[in-house]
């Protein structure tokens, strides 16, 4: 493996770990108020288009961070839709 892959994979990581502590602190507190919903489907939708061009580039660092991030953004947006009513 390169250093730019490396550097990629490093990069997507971080960035995909940062969602989980929303993740976790919406499913323990049963409650998601203060998540925006339309920040939520503007982010996903950009993940979706970042997925499609790592899939146009081959590029697995892309692929991987992104698949990953739009898995945990869309619990955070089932978590949202489940506990509106709270």
């Amino acid at each position: 493996m390169d250093f730019l892959t490396i550097l990629g994979l490093v990069a997507g990581a971080l960035t995909t770990i940062a969602f989980l502590p929303q993740m976790f602190k919406t499913w323990k507190s049963k409650s998601a108020k203060d998540v925006s919903f339309v920040m939520l489907i503007t982010f996903m939708s950009g993940l979706l288009l970042w997925l499609v061009y790592g899939i146009a580039l081959q590029a697995l660092p892309i692929i991987i961070a992104n698949a990953i991030s739009f898995i945990f953004n869309l619990i955070i947006l089932c978590l949202k839709i489940r506990y509106k009513s709270n």
